[in-house]
């Protein structure tokens, strides 16, 4: 499985979205960089978030996302789309949601990273690009990229590779999450099965528990009446 890194990109939060007539501040409009950059367990050198309550953290140390996606989205959104256009750090070729799972490890120069859940697109990718479809668009195609947590921090080249060390067990893919998540793949089944991969985020299992302890409810009361 070879995987490039065509770009590694970051930014620190600054005001350049505009949403509802106001400016926000975020982290989503990043630059690449030319230099190897220090990947601690919180994330790149020279990146943060500004919503530090639903993004970044040491489950979503690193935003990845697939440069196979973007002809789809040239040619949909009818533009030329810049570099880091979803805001992620690490821009890949040969990485995508239907061949990656959750716990997988990667070795990315001399840091080690594991894959902890599907990006979850936010408002201000609507606001970057000035289309509020733009969220849901991405979770329907589930062209929505993934987050890395740090095993080993270490400095990552922006030309290198990411060479995948091991491949969970379990094979929970990205794509296999992202339908259980937004589309109820699976009931029952989908969300103990996604809730059986241990390296699975805090925030997802938390979703995907809170869901199940509903849906068994439900089942209980169906069978035996309130």
């Amino acid at each position: 499985m070879d995987i490039k890194i065509k770009s590694l990109n970051v930014a620190l939060p600054h005001l350049c979205l505009e949403h509802n007539g106001k400016p926000v501040l975020s982290g989503m409009v990043k630059l690449p960089v030319a230099e190897p950059t220090y990947l601690h367990p919180l994330g790149f050198d020279g990146d943060g978030q500004a919503d530090t309550k639903h993004h970044g953290g040491p489950d979503k140390a690193v935003c990845v996302y697939a440069q196979e996606h973007y002809a789809y989205w040239e040619a949909r959104w009818q533009r030329e789309l810049p570099a880091a256009a979803f805001g992620e750090n690490l821009t890949t070729e040969g990485l995508i949601e239907e061949d990656v799972h959750i716990g997988d490890i990667f070795q990315a120069g001399g840091a080690v990273v594991q894959v902890t859940q599907p990006r979850q697109p936010c408002f201000k990718l609507a606001a970057r690009y000035k289309m509020p479809e733009v969220p849901v668009w991405m979770q329907d195609t589930g062209y929505t990229g993934l987050y890395f947590r740090v095993l080993e921090p270490g400095l990552v080249q922006p030309d290198g590779m990411l060479v995948r060390l091991t491949q969970d067990p379990a094979a929970v893919s990205i794509q296999y999450a992202n339908e259980v998540m937004h589309h109820r793949r699976d009931g029952e089944e989908g969300l103990r099965r996604l809730l059986d991969a241990e390296a699975l985020s805090a925030s997802w299992r938390a979703t995907f528990t809170k869901r199940l302890a509903g849906s068994t409810t439900d089942t209980n009361e169906r069978l035996f009446g309130k």
